[in-house]
């Protein structure tokens, strides 16, 4: 069986676990400390970042978008017929989803209401490219879920929970991100492709005392600095 190692709230872990849920793929995941990192995993993984993929035969993989790559070469494409060309724009625009994670991450550890705000504001530069193309729905390319979908998951899923937790919406400037956050979240694989307390690890994180998010979430007004040790060892 294919055997992934994660940390829990890497979100190029999640892109990666969506499209196995989203393939139906079984798989089994190996969670590691990233303060810690066991010499087991360093011995695997060249750069020392997750996700990697152990294939079936031993190989261990690395890097999140060769991942993708590799269970599209082993499995059924979640869409059919899809021409050289689109298959070459869904790659462009799933690369704009990957690029924006850390800028993600960085934005909810902001520590004060104008780093939050210039960080959201670059965040949404990504959002708004999106918002321009989609159309009727539910999903990014019309009625069939795709790579792209899955590409952009950890990107909608987190700013889901940053607005049920803390009321702060990343995506309060766009109507047509935000119907089509709700439609791929509706899937289930949001909650399938992360493990059960990710919730509590991902909160612990980013809504810390010491992040703005953490203090809107809990009516404060202090700032304070913020560790962003984790933010760089995942790809």
């Amino acid at each position: 069986m294919i055997k992934v190692i994660s940390f829990k709230i890497c979100p190029f872990v999640q892109r990666v676990t969506g499209l196995l849920e989203a393939k139906n793929i079984p798989y089994e995941i190996e969670f590691i400390s990233l303060k810690d990192k066991p010499q087991w995993f360093l011995d695997l993984a060249p750069t020392g970042q997750v996700p990697v993929l152990v294939t079936e035969s031993g190989d261990a993989l690395f890097e999140s978008d060769a991942i993708v790559e590799y269970i599209e070469e082993i499995s059924e494409p979640l869409e059919k017929n899809v021409t050289p060309e689109q298959r070459a724009k869904d790659r462009a625009w799933s690369y704009q989803a990957s690029k924006h994670y850390l800028v993600q991450c960085t934005s909810m550890r902001s520590s004060d209401e104008d780093t939050l705000l210039e960080r959201t504001a670059k965040l949404g530069k990504a959002f708004e490219k999106a918002e321009a193309v989609l159309n009727d729905g539910p999903y990014f390319k019309g009625e069939q879920l795709s790579n792209v979908d899955i590409a952009w998951l950890p990107l909608l899923h987190r700013a889901a929970v940053i607005e049920e937790k803390s009321g702060y919406d990343f995506l309060a400037k766009y109507p047509k991100v935000k119907a089509w956050q709700a439609a791929v979240i509706e899937t289930g694989l949001a909650d399938k492709s992360v493990p059960a307390d990710f919730i509590e690890r991902f909160s612990e994180f980013y809504l810390a005392e010491e992040t703005r998010l953490g203090q809107i979430m809990r009516g404060k007004e202090n700032q304070s600095s913020c560790d962003t040790t984790q933010l760089n060892c995942c790809s």
